[in-house]
């Protein structure tokens, strides 16, 4: 029998309780459902926002006990990302993943506290480096003393205001690392295209994962809200959670 993919899911940043829990009783419907084990996902502050005006999320406290609050109340495992390297261990007490933002998958202190947690990282490729250029933030992590890592793909910078996927990553990333999870919805992007933050192309995701599927990708990451069109960050990228089921039999059927 193959193996169900990695399939990690949530908003994309922590907006309300409302959000979380309607978020994550669909997901534990789906887990239920198709016999999957959706990862939570939510990030507690979003560091590297377009605009210093944009909603950056509610801190590492009191978005720390709101992703406990979710694991303890539904069961799902947990995700959220850090930006700094004293972040990782209070993150590690809480979530079950740790994820490093594309723009710091070189930042050699961030990979060794993310490291030293003993909990799976997950490092996202930069939009600057190439599948192959992924050997060194492994390794980083692994000569930390934890082999559980895996690596994103994203997309490319394209010129401005644009990204494209080169699904050749994939393949080259699996000489690294034997779980490589396709970012559906940060792929279709348009950064800081949308006047003072970022844009995207929600209608592509679906393809976006199939295409990723036929290039060897075990897992899948999707940014869900239920009203993405008034979400507080990235919700022209973010797919419809009443779409997502489909997007998840596509993918395990």
């Amino acid at each position: 029998m193959k193996p169900t993919p990695i399939l990690i899911a949530g908003p994309c940043v922590i907006e309300s309780m409302d959000v979380l829990d309607a978020v994550a009783q669909e997901l534990v419907r789906l887990n239920q459902k198709f016999g999957t084990d959706i990862i939570f996902k939510a990030s507690f502050d979003k560091a590297n926002r377009t605009s210093l005006h944009s909603y950056r999320g509610p801190g590492l406290e009191k978005g720390l006990q709101m992703l406990a609050d979710i694991k303890e109340r539904y069961g799902l495992r947990v995700l959220t990302d850090i930006h700094e390297s004293q972040q990782a261990q209070p993150v590690g007490q809480v979530v079950d993943v740790l994820q490093i933002p594309a723009f710091l998958c070189r930042q050699t202190d961030l990979l060794v506290a993310a490291a030293k947690t003993g909990k799976a990282v997950n490092v996202k490729k930069a939009q600057f480096l190439s599948g192959l250029d992924m050997e060194y933030p492994v390794q980083k992590v692994r000569e930390s003393g934890n082999d559980n890592v895996w690596l994103t793909e994203r997309g490319n910078i394209y010129g401005y205001n644009n990204l494209v996927v080169d699904f050749r990553n994939i393949a080259d990333m699996h000489r690294f690392t034997d779980t490589v999870i396709m970012d559906c919805t940060h792929s279709v992007q348009r950064p800081g295209a949308a006047g003072g933050k970022t844009g995207g192309n929600r209608e592509f995701i679906p393809a976006m994962a199939l295409a990723a599927k036929a290039f060897g990708a075990n897992g899948y990451f999707f940014e869900v809200h239920p009203d993405p069109d008034h979400a507080l960050s990235d919700g022209p990228n973010m797919l419809r959670l009443q779409d997502f089921e489909a997007v998840v039999a596509s993918l395990i059927q």
